[in-house]
């Protein structure tokens, strides 16, 4: 029920009213406490925005006080510390686990200013200390060359999420909540943010939270009804209808609504202490009354003014409740020299006189307010996750080795190989709760079904006689059809300290490109803070791809991925492409292991010939990338081609092709090269797991000609080899053609097929002469015999179906 809220007020009646009848919930004394300790945060919020000397206007303030470059953004901010102060007081009133997530991220000098006032600020960056001239330091780096930025960024204690981007805020929310079931996570959503279409799919993610075994979400939407130049769509449309919306999304929402900061004070804080006797009442139903039914979570709308608090017009236009508050509301520079004295009247009106000793810090009766601690927001342990990171119970992978007699003589499924694996690691880490797997209805497809022998898939909603594996808590989470909402929950389960995997299929991960930026950017920023811990590495299993996707076709084939990730810091990102099953095992258990990294790997999920037993599948995968002895005729001599391969299909077809190479030109030395990971390429110089030049060229050779079959676009390897001395190097890879044919046929599409790649090697061996012509010859023959047989029969020649190394090379 939302009784004791406020609705929207009536045209004879201000917002916030409803409640001026009540004893109230907050008493004079702790009301004029909280109204002080926010005018504190908002002082000195826009203290960082302006200056960089005089920081408590304890002289006249002038123009040299204000720093020459004026950047951040005020309109969320005072909103924002309204509602730190809020939770600041619920926290300590009923003894919460509570983090805070800030979606509106501009909102930086707000987080900033909370996380110093509460003292965590000055725990981890000692230099800023509590007192005048940490206040200075303070409010000089801010939006400040060698300073931090002005969103809520890795250098925020308490942040696991920026915001730079909008979107993401609520789906890692639920991703901090899901297994740690005394957590509350309060997530700030901005009313921009809310129009994006991963927030706009967010609000679903309460049919995934078990209210028995994992934590809440507090979603606190704040309607201050502007964007950068354009009003917002909730704030816009009538309360009703608002109302209605998120009731049908499954929520209770709660309205606070006005400007007169008593009146707001009293309604936040008796919303906010229903909001949490709500969550805990919910909580008590599932976990102690067996009460199975999908609960109707709380949350908060916050409908306060833009730029609060803040000059309400400048140069005679409306600044407070407009778009003109969102970013610097008042212009403070040499061509407007009068907004000196305005500016020093805004912040004046804070009385920081009031608020901070004659030493600067704030004065204790207000200091009291804020939490204790580890349960201070700034200092919350699962924002800072690899604090609390364990490593993973991990089963034998040798156990799941497929048998190898000898090369390519078993076929096997790669993926399907490997869920066995995932669901030994699922089953051994069910008890603490720190693994899962997500994907968008793409688990079953990628051939992981495995796991689901030993758990479910994690649905709170109905279920039907015909499902399969939905229960109300289960390791799985791939019942929502939106990449944006698993890759957000897994970032936020990683953030707070725990480890698992996204499955996807290739082409369709492209659709969190920028989602994977950005936690990419999050982990080289971290990476260089000496007080983030890190965390558990995000892995991605791309199956389903480029190369299997004869059945669905040409939108279902982009193996562009590999190309956007490479271009992040080398120390963040790394690649695999293991050709079989055994090699996949391994890498995945590597993978699995490793921390603060982004690891992709691409596996397929049909059926291909398996090359190395499990022991030199290990051996090759720890070195990356070697000559395949068993498979190259050159041991004795110079290679006159090498043969490189990187990926399942492509080593498929360099393999057949060789065996062709070797039946119709015997004398034809061949090194055989297979990469499985992928960055090997690159020099030492530029990735850690570069080959350096000399290792390079002992495998590649320093002029012989390279054939390199490849999974992605071609270009990519020619980026990574770019300044690697054989530049004799062609590339077959995916070049943009396909639809729905048989398997072979795409590789013919792309000439990435066997009789493609002999050509290519008989067109950079000009001495092969009359015997290279030949055998071109019967290559283009063999190419005509396959598009007349597909077209007739609707599937590959036998002689494609049946191929296996070792019969004809």
């Amino acid at each position: 029920m939302t009784a004791v809220t406020s609705t929207q007020a009536s045209p004879n009646r201000p917002a916030g009213s409803e409640f001026s009848d009540r004893q109230g919930t907050l008493g004079s004394d702790e009301l004029r406490r909280m109204d002080a300790y926010w005018r504190a945060a908002n002082y000195l919020s826009v203290g960082q925005i302006y200056l960089y000397d005089n920081p408590l206007l304890r002289e006249p303030l002038t123009l040299a006080h204000v720093k020459p470059l004026v950047v951040g953004h005020w309109g969320t901010t005072p909103g924002q510390n309204f509602i730190y102060v809020h939770l600041n007081r619920v926290i300590k009133k009923y003894d919460l686990d509570m983090f805070y997530i800030s979606g509106p991220g501009h909102g930086g000098p707000a987080l900033v200013a909370n996380t110093y006032l509460e003292g965590t600020y000055s725990e981890v960056y000692p230099n800023i200390s509590q007192d005048e001239a940490g206040l200075k330091k303070l409010f000089t780096q801010f939006s400040f060359p060698g300073g931090i930025s002005s969103h809520v960024a890795p250098t925020t204690p308490g942040s696991i999420h920026e915001g730079g981007e909008l979107g993401y805020s609520l789906s890692h929310a639920f991703g901090a909540a899901f297994d740690n079931p005394h957590l509350i996570v309060a997530c700030v959503i901005g009313d921009g943010e809310a129009e994006t279409g991963p927030l706009a799919t967010a609000w679903h993610s309460n049919k995934f939270l078990d209210p028995a075994t994992d934590g809440a979400v507090l979603p606190i939407l704040h309607l201050n009804g502007y964007k950068i130049s354009n009003p917002t769509v909730l704030a816009r449309i009538e309360h009703e209808e608002l109302e209605q919306f998120f009731r049908g999304c499954g929520w209770t929402p709660y309205f606070v609504e006005g400007d007169e900061p008593e009146k707001m004070h009293e309604l936040m804080a008796t919303v906010m202490e229903k909001a949490i006797e709500d969550i805990r009442q919910i909580q008590e139903n599932a976990r102690n009354k067996n009460d199975a039914t999908r609960p109707r979570w709380p949350m908060i709308v916050l409908r306060s003014p833009k730029g609060w608090t803040g000059p309400k017009v400048v140069d005679g236009l409306q600044i407070e409740g407009t778009f003109r508050a969102h970013q610097v509301p008042l212009l403070v520079d040499p061509e407007h020299p009068d907004h000196v004295k305005q500016l020093e009247s805004w912040m004046k009106s804070y009385k920081a006189e009031e608020l901070f000793d004659e030493n600067g810090r704030l004065i204790s009766e207000l200091a009291e307010l804020a939490p204790k601690g580890d349960q201070r927001m700034g200092a919350n342990p699962h924002a800072n996750g690899g604090i609390l990171l364990r490593d993973l119970r991990m089963p034998d992978f040798h156990l799941h080795a497929v048998s190898v007699p000898s090369p390519g003589a078993v076929d096997a499924q790669d993926t399907l190989v490997l869920g066995k694996f995932l669901r030994d690691v699922a089953k051994l880490n069910d008890e603490q709760r720190n693994f899962r797997i997500f994907g968008p209805d793409e688990t079953v497809s990628n051939m992981l079904g495995a796991v689901f022998e030993v758990t479910n898939r994690q649905w709170d909603g109905r279920t039907e006689k015909n499902d399969e594996f939905l229960a109300p808590s289960g390791r799985v989470l791939d019942s929502m059809l939106s990449e944006h909402q698993c890759e957000g929950w897994l970032e936020g389960y990683l953030l707070t300290g725990r480890h698992g995997l996204f499955n996807s299929y290739e082409a369709f991960i492209r659709i969190v490109d920028s989602m994977f930026s950005q936690h990419a950017k999050w982990l080289k920023v971290t990476s260089e803070l000496p007080w983030r811990r890190k965390i558990a590495s995000l892995n991605y299993l791309l199956a389903s791809h480029v190369w299997q996707q004869d059945h669905n076709g040409f939108t279902h084939q982009d193996p562009g991925f590999l190309d956007h990730v490479i271009n992040k810091k080398a120390d963040i990102v790394r690649v695999y492409l293991p050709p079989d099953a055994n090699c996949l095992l391994s890498v995945f258990d590597h993978c699995l292991r490793t921390r603060h990294y982004v690891n992709v790997v691409v596996a397929g999920k049909h059926a291909l010939p398996q090359w190395l037993t499990m022991d030199a599948a290990v051996v090759h995968c720890t070195e990356g990338v070697g000559i395949w002895q068993w498979a190259s005729n050159d041991q004795n001599a110079e290679p006159d081609v090498v043969m490189a391969c990187c990926g399942d299909t492509p080593t498929l077809e360099i393999l057949a092709a060789v065996s062709i190479l070797r039946q119709h030109l015997p004398d034809l030395k061949i090194r055989v090269i297979n990469v499985v990971d992928l960055m090997k390429l690159q020099p030492s110089t530029e990735h850690p797991h570069g080959l350096n030049d000399t290792d390079y060229d002992s495998l590649f050779t320093k002029d012989k000609p390279i054939i390199f079959g490849f999974h992605g676009y071609p270009w990519l390897v020619h980026r990574l080899t770019y300044r690697r001395t054989n530049r004799n190097l062609h590339v077959r890879g995916y070049k943009e053609e396909g639809t729905i044919t048989t398997a072979f046929d795409i590789r013919v599409q792309n000439e990435l097929d066997r009789f493609h790649l002999v050509q290519d090697v008989v067109d950079r061996l000009p001495h092969l002469g009359s015997k290279g012509a030949y055998l071109k010859q019967v290559m283009r023959d063999k190419l005509i015999e396959h598009k007349n047989y597909i077209d007739k029969h609707g599937q590959d020649l036998p002689e494609i179906r049946n191929w296996k190394w070792g019969n004809s090379k």
